[in-house]
């Protein structure tokens, strides 16, 4: 047995001495030399070992002078029948070993398995299977077939054995992923932040762009703007994301297996029974994250409201799914089989299809039917896989995988392309609202807020949008390198798309505001929403994308729509203190007519408590706007009354109820001002009796 072991150990020296880079013709000849001395045990092995090496290489053609002069040759018959002695008490010591176990296993009523009980029989089993081959390896340059024969036999009961403990190792110690487990342990491995408003508050802005619901978009955008102002640390690394999926001493006994499979050539069977077994763990352990396999034609079927969710389950198991899934699994691959190439043979034999699944539904997003509130899904979509692209590139790495990585960036495309669309498609649905309903009180219109609260939201994803737009000059989603637009000098592409919204939105509201009968009130929405505008805009990244010109532009265009609104509400009744038509003669002293006068009095107080009854309910939601709008109205109408009253009061106090005419004093008139903009009904209006 020890002869026999020398023999294959000397065997493999040479081999290994052969494969390997030569570093010198002496060295190797004296390899040879110490070979061709320890095996010729007599003078024909020796001549034979010296006609293999000259028929190897040239080079050993002159060996047999190095050898030793003194060496005493040893009969070739001893020696052959040495070896095959020895080979058949290997042989017996091995076969008895691996058919005890067959009798072993095949008269248990508990299952047993050799690598259930003790670890010594499991090493004894191995050592026995090792014999076996190493026989092999010997008797396939002898003449002894009837031998070769009986240890492929044995080798063949042997494997199939191995290849039942394979499975039942696997089978035991394989199972899924609690979901709990795997999100905390992602959460402990990444100090994720996602930036911007969660999913939930997004979803609260998909709302009809016609219908009303101001309360729930400021709560949206108030919400927000706390979030905003949170100092929140950038992803983080904090402990490496590979779990164990099997014990250590498992995937030792696993390895310790393969390793003999792969050797007697039954890498294929080692790897279907492999793939058989991990794939459905890995399913189940992703279909605990919430992810549920959904066809193309199902995920076309299904509402928007119940997809969105959905969605939210495809970045967790996308996210968790690869950093943590599929690369530990990749790592427990490479524990068991160590062979590249079969590593990635087994890995994509498991792998392939639950992240080709991942991907369809990726596939289905992006080809669904494109409306405004699909689209910071899409942009969460398109930045988890993004951000995850150069993990699947290491994790799904060799030719195997290859589809896997194509499909991933595929998929990238389409969302890229899906959500360019579907912020062209947010142009053209604010184009076509129609609502016909003015606002009450000429208040800023839900479609205002909607736009805004979108365009701030989209600002989360500013950097991705800039990229999807072609601002940055790389070309991987289809853009150009042209990074302005000739028709908005020093733009950048993303920057010229938002005004275009703002533009169609400007445009929408002017012909909202031709719906109000009054057309001051129509000037007083336009107000209220251009200013809306500029506050969103005013300090935050919107402004710094549009310009410093955009925003001066715009808080001129406040200023122009309140002036149109003072000069229609205003100038009719400033009209009726003017002096034209009261003076009766040239002397001014005595030449009023009092009932010219009386009835301009008569006229403005009517007038006033109309605009006082009508613009109390209007509103202006903006306490500074409000606030200086009234300063503005109060300069010009309060001197006005304050000089007329003070050229005619004398005309009228003289006169029976003169209270009728001179009703008001101008500290009266201030504080109605105060009233205005207020948006109150007319049940609650107040009027103050006048202090004369």
């Amino acid at each position: 047995m020890i002869f026999l072991q020398e023999c294959w150990a000397k065997h493999t020296e040479f081999s290994q001495i052969i494969m390997a880079e030569l570093d010198g013709e002496e060295r190797v000849l004296a390899t040879a030399q110490h070979i061709v001395r320890s095996l010729g045990t007599t003078e024909n092995m020796t001549d034979d070992m010296l006609n293999i090496l000259s028929n190897f290489d040239d080079r050993f053609s002159g060996i047999n002078t190095m050898l030793p002069k003194n060496q005493e040759p040893v009969s070739a018959e001893v020696v052959s029948t040495e070896v095959a002695e020895e080979l058949n008490k290997a042989l017996d010591a091995a076969e008895g070993v691996i058919l005890e176990w067959e009798t072993v296993i095949s008269e248990a009523t508990s299952g047993a398995a050799i690598f259930d009980s003790s670890s010594d029989d499991g090493a004894k089993y191995l050592g026995a299977v090792d014999e076996v081959q190493n026989a092999l390896g010997l008797l396939s340059v002898s003449e002894s077939n009837t031998t070769e024969n009986r240890a492929q036999n044995v080798l063949q009961v042997a494997m199939a054995r191995l290849q039942e403990e394979f499975r039942h190792l696997l089978a035991t110690h394989s199972q899924s992923l609690d979901p709990e487990f795997l999100l905390d342990h992602f959460a402990c491995s990444f100090n994720s932040y996602t930036g911007g408003a969660d999913l939930e508050s997004k979803s609260s802005l998909e709302v009809s762009m016609s219908s009303n619901h101001q309360e729930a978009l400021e709560e949206v955008a108030s919400q927000s703007s706390v979030e905003e102002e949170e100092d929140v640390p950038e992803a983080e690394l904090q402990t490496d994301p590979i779990i164990d999926l099997i014990p250590p001493e498992v995937v030792k006994s696993l390895h310790e297996i393969a390793q003999r499979m792969v050797i007697a050539g039954y890498r294929r069977e080692c790897c279907q029974v492999y793939g058989s077994l991990r794939k459905p763990v890995l399913e189940e352990s992703l279909g605990g994250l919430g992810f549920e396999k959904l066809s193309i034609d199902e995920v076309q079927k299904t509402t928007w409201e119940v997809l969105e969710g959905r969605i939210k389950k495809w970045i967790q198991a996308m996210k968790a799914g690869v950093k943590i899934l599929f690369a530990s699994e990749r790592q427990l691959c490479e524990d068991i089989f160590e062979e590249s190439e079969l590593v990635e043979n087994c890995f994509a034999e498991l792998s392939r299809a639950p992240f080709i699944q991942l991907m369809n539904f990726g596939e289905a997003i992006a080809i669904s039917r494109r409306s405004p509130e699909k689209l910071f899904r899409l942009l969460d979509m398109y930045e988890t896989l993004r951000d995850l692209l150069a993990d699947i590139s290491v994790i799904f790495s060799g030719e195997s995988c290859a589809v896997v990585r194509e499909e991933a960036s595929g998929i990238l495309l389409r969302l890229a392309e899906a959500a360019r669309g579907t912020f062209t498609e947010f142009e053209n649905a604010i184009a076509k609202d129609t609502s016909k309903v003015p606002v009450p009180g000429g208040a800023v219109h839900p479609l205002t807020r909607y736009v805004m609260n979108y365009v701030r939201f989209l600002f989360d994803y500013v950097d991705t949008l800039k990229h999807l737009f072609g601002e940055n000059t790389d070309t991987r989603d289809g853009q150009g390198d042209d990074n302005t637009s000739p028709m908005h000098d020093g733009l950048s592409p993303f920057a010229v798309q938002t005004i275009a919204i703002m533009n169609v939105l400007q445009s929408n509201l002017d012909g909202k505001s031709k719906l109000y009968r009054d057309l001051a009130l129509g000037y007083l929405f336009l107000m209220n929403n251009v200013r809306y505008i500029v506050q969103k805009v005013d300090g935050s990244e919107v402004q710094a994308l549009l310009g410093d010109d955009w925003l001066r532009k715009h808080t001129r265009l406040i200023r122009r729509y309140a002036t149109d609104y003072q000069r229609s509400a205003w100038t009719k009744i400033l009209a009726c203190l003017k002096d034209e038509g009261i003076r009766t003669s040239g002397s001014f002293s005595n030449g009023v007519s009092k009932a010219v006068l009386k009835e301009r009095f008569k006229n403005f107080n009517a007038a006033f408590e109309d605009i006082h009854k009508a613009q109390s309910s209007w509103l202006v939601p903006d306490s500074q706007l409000r606030l200086e709008l009234r300063i503005s109205i109060a300069e010009n109408l309060l001197p006005a009354y304050r000089s007329f009253l003070g050229r005619y009061r004398t005309f009228l106090e003289s006169e029976r109820h003169s209270e009728k005419y001179i009703k008001y004093t101008p500290e009266d008139l201030e504080t109605y001002l105060n009233d205005l903009f207020e948006g109150r009904t007319a049940s609650s209006q107040r009027w103050r009796s006048s202090s004369n």
